[in-house]
């Protein structure tokens, strides 16, 4: 089961009532709808999320947003999120992308992006996608993505990145095109102007023009210096004081005026801060599972510091959802960690794990549980309740978890070596697999077989039919130099998650011809056993497995039994939406049924591997498609006509036989494997060649012409 979408991260934050309107600024962004690109780059705290958003309001366009934190940089992810984005303003946009992404077979970056700008080629109006703290996000993989997608922009989409620092685009050839709008550093620093309106106007402090000038000057209109400045002159009124002090670096100044703004409020509020300081995001009920026995609830005291505008913004409107400014936050907690005791922030961590655990979200549950270091609620979190989290987008957590981990912990606990072993794969690092494995193996062994330990041996040997079928050869030197150069093509990536590549290595592997044989039983081998042993409801493993057993089975000719784990592929595939993957087992099960001279069949498959795909942006389709020709031309070919009655082809027949024995079309759909609505056209073709319009008369028909089996001939 996929992680739940966080659907704040959607949400455009309104603009608050201390807010000063740049005209200036949004007149510039307005001007440049006609460019690809608006750029607003600028270090931390100079108002890009607020400028941009205030822009919005009046703009005229409609907008999505999308705000990226750290996580985001991984490829799936983001382009999920932007989907999931885009349908807050066009519904099903992307649906056919979103289900290849969750595939285990992923298409290639490019053919998705593709796909995804054909669809957005058809909404009818322009509209504005803001990608928000785009450098939380930026990697080579997103950055390659962004540009194409810029290279590509439909006509009426716009662009817009907030951004501490450039991202890797192509900015000179943007500017030389006319295609981007900038504003930098230089273009949000305060003016005096603005710097007087917020002042005196907006925070109401009545300040001198010789205060606002100085203020102006040692700021140099960082927007969150003068924020900070004007809520520590609100609470006492001496601004030649703070003026004085207002020196130095940046940081150092925002530490002070942190520090300074603490100090001043009661100490309850203050506990909250600082406790609270170590969620990402924070709701009140999450609040209340943290501070415990507090006086003000979490929900009230997250309106309270609202209405103060305490560095905290909503993320949602219905006001349940909040966080804290980056730097505010960051500021908290170094101050939590100052003052509080270890055993204080793990126990905090503690409870901020059972209440994402509660309430479904088991990644951040992880996180928070790895900060507290309690090892044993890390491992049980881990395990996912079967399906563990680090095949569910946790492989960074958990592998730089587990490498911290000292020896007598893996020994004591051998489902986090095997769990290491699998982690490490998904990470990339193949050649270190084998020896978490075995050392997983070694705690294992003369354990009693519960279903638990079972389920692990099951994991070994698919996490090894994986490794294997990068090493399909049957000279082992050559063996271990593929495995460096896969590990190396791997370790290429900047993404934290290598699935995509692991998976495009093992495939043309896999499929290669002229390859040994040894490489090929070890996958049988190995993922026959974790088959054995996995759970049956351990679906994504075991599809996985049956993948690579009916594709090993396939390119050695044992048709029998990669046509059964094809079929486990396609069953287990319609409990858990792997699309793709179902896809493409019908399509061996055609390429089989082709190479034994059954081209009905196989076009039946390739039909099936269509009408499963629907618009999937694959090569897989191309591929169905074009089997599927060849077939019917074959069949053409080969089609013989008698005295007006064409002949039923095989599968025809085996329809008919079972329509004979009285079974219903979905019981014949069930029996065959094949779809209720392909059962239905059989039976129409069966009617159209036997010249008949019912059920009985078919049979009577078929009879008459000996066409069963066991037929009795007629008299």
């Amino acid at each position: 089961m996929p992680n739940p979408i966080i659907a704040t991260k959607f949400y455009i934050p309104a603009p608050g009532p201390r807010t000063v309107i740049r005209r200036r600024l949004t007149e510039r962004l307005s001007k440049g709808l006609h460019r690809r690109l608006s750029l607003i780059s600028a270090p931390a705290g100079y108002g890009k999320t607020t400028l941009v958003s205030e822009w919005l309001t009046d703009c005229g366009r409609p907008a999505v947003w999308l705000s990226l934190e750290p996580g985001d940089n991984d490829f799936t992810r983001f382009i999920t999120y932007m989907i999931f984005a885009l349908q807050t303003i066009t519904d099903h946009i992307g649906e056919g992308v979103l289900a290849v992404l969750q595939s285990p077979q992923p298409e290639p970056a490019e053919s998705i992006l593709t796909a995804l700008l054909n669809e957005l080629q058809n909404i009818p109006d322009p509209f504005i996608l803001v990608l928000d703290d785009y450098h939380e996000a930026s990697s080579e993989g997103i950055d390659n993505a962004l540009s194409f997608l810029i290279d590509h922009l439909p006509k009426q989409m716009h662009l817009v990145l907030t951004t501490r620092e450039d991202p890797s685009l192509s900015l000179p050839r943007l500017r030389a095109r006319d295609q981007l709008t900038e504003l930098r550093a230089a273009d949000l620093r305060f003016t005096l102007n603005e710097a007087e309106v917020f002042f005196n106007h907006v925070m109401d402090l009545d300040l001198s023009t010789e205060h606002i000038a100085g203020f102006q000057s040692r700021i140099e209109g960082w927007a969150a210096g003068l924020r900070l400045a004007a809520i520590s002159i609100e609470e006492d009124h001496d601004a030649d004081r703070l003026l004085q002090s207002y020196s130095g670096n940046h940081l150092y100044v925002l530490d002070y005026l942190a520090e300074e703004i603490l100090q001043r409020q009661p100490m309850a509020v203050q506990d909250f801060l600082l406790q609270t300081s170590l969620l990402d995001r924070m709701c009140g009920s999450l609040c209340d599972d943290l501070m415990l026995n507090s006086e003000v609830s979490g929900k009230e005291m997250l309106l309270d510091l609202t209405r103060k505008n305490l560095f905290i913004i909503p993320l949602d409107t219905e006001r349940r959802w909040y966080r804290y400014h980056q730097l505010f936050a960051d500021i908290l907690r170094r101050l939590l960690q100052e003052h509080a005791d270890r055993s204080r922030i793990r126990d905090l961590h503690t409870r901020a794990s059972i209440w994402y655990e509660g309430n479904g979200y088991e990644i951040e549950a992880l996180h928070h549980a790895v900060e507290a270091g309690d090892i044993a609620r890390s491992s049980l979190l881990l395990q996912g309740n079967g399906m563990p989290l680090h095949l569910r987008g946790a492989s960074r957590i958990a592998l730089k978890w587990l490498e911290s981990l000292p020896a007598e912990e893996l020994d004591a606990r051998p489902e986090l070596g095997v769990f290491y072993g699998s982690a490490l794969l998904i990470t990339g690092r193949p050649t270190e697999v084998e020896q978490k494995l075995r050392a997983a193996e070694a705690v294992l062994d003369g354990r009693v077989l519960d279903a638990g330990i079972t389920d692990l041996i099951g994991l070994i040997a698919a996490t090894r039919a994986a490794v294997a079928s990068l090493l399909l050869t049957g000279n082992r030197a050559v063996a271990d130099s593929n495995l460096h150069a896969a590990e190396a093509a791997m370790q290429a990536s900047e993404l934290e998650d290598k699935t995509d590549e692991l998976i495009g290595l093992i495939m043309p592997a896999s499929n290669a011809a002229g390859r040994g044989t040894g490489g090929i039983d070890e996958v049988i081998a190995q993922s026959r056993r974790a088959l054995a042993c996995l759970r049956p409801d351990n679906l994504p493993v075991r599809t996985a497995s049956a993948w690579m057993l009916g594709v090993a089975c396939q390119q050695q000719g044992n048709y029998t039994e990669a046509y059964e784990a094809y079929h486990e592929v396609i069953m287990n595939c319609g409990k858990i939406g792997h699309q793709l993957m179902a896809v493409m087992a019908f399509i061996g099960l055609a390429q089989m049924r082709a190479a034994e001279g059954r081209p009905d069949l196989a076009a039946e498959h390739y039909q099936e591997a269509l009408k499963l795909a629907g618009a999937l942006p694959h090569p897989a389709v191309a591929e169905a498609q074009s089997g599927l020709e060849q077939m019917r031309r074959i069949l053409e070919n080969g089609r013989m006509k008698g005295s007006g009655t064409e002949p039923l082809s095989e599968r025809e027949t085996e329809v008919l036989e079972l329509i004979a024995k009285g079974l219903s079309n979905q019981e014949i759909a069930e029996k065959l494997y094949i779809a209720l609505d392909t059962v239905k056209g059989h039976n129409r073709r069966i009617f159209e060649k036997l010249h008949v319009q019912r059920r009985t008369e078919a049979i009577a028909r078929a009879r008459e012409l000996n066409l069963l089996t066991n037929s009795p001939k007629p008299h």
